[in-house]
């Protein structure tokens, strides 16, 4: 796990450290985050399904740590216990950031600085885009609607959802 940086360094010593955590973040998505988005069924949207983005990094009980760490990091986002009733011994915690705010502002220019090196790099690009549409409001017309959803049908190793 990586080292906070320290309050105390200045200067370029902070940059590094700063740099050293950030590559460790990036490290830490790509084995375990996801940049998801779902679609969900809601009878109070003008089409019936609500479009919901979220970026998760998942951990087990004993490494809460370090996605508090990474909550800090980015000042945003919660985190959220998954109890488990299976043979673990411990209990999942997901740190989300589900803001499109928080997604546009905080999390994609951090990625696009530090990209990914797994195939979830693809997953991001198209995260991205469906982010940058919502935010031009594209996905309260109809039409730019079905071309969110035909990128969204390309994420997570082209999982036929819809």
């Amino acid at each position: 796990m990586a080292i906070e940086p320290s309050k105390k360094v200045v200067g370029a010593d902070n940059q590094q450290e700063r740099l050293k955590f950030a590559y460790w973040i990036t490290g830490f998505t790509d084995g375990e985050g996801c940049f998801s988005i779902a679609l969900i069924n809601n009878k109070t949207t003008k089409f019936g399904k609500q479009i919901f983005p979220e970026f998760v990094v998942s951990q087990g009980e004993k490494s809460l740590t370090a996605l508090e760490k990474i909550k800090n990091f980015f000042g945003c986002g919660n985190i959220f216990v998954n109890k488990r009733y299976d043979n673990h011994n411990e209990n999942l915690y997901r740190y989300c950031v589900r803001s499109i705010n928080e997604l546009h502002t905080k999390i994609i220019p951090f990625f696009k600085q530090h990209p990914l090196h797994t195939y979830k790099q693809n997953d991001f690009l198209i995260f991205e885009k469906v982010i940058k549409a919502m935010i031009h409001k594209d996905h309260l017309n109809k039409n730019k609607r079905k071309k969110i959803i035909a990128l969204i049908e390309q994420m997570n190793r082209k999982k036929k959802r819809f």
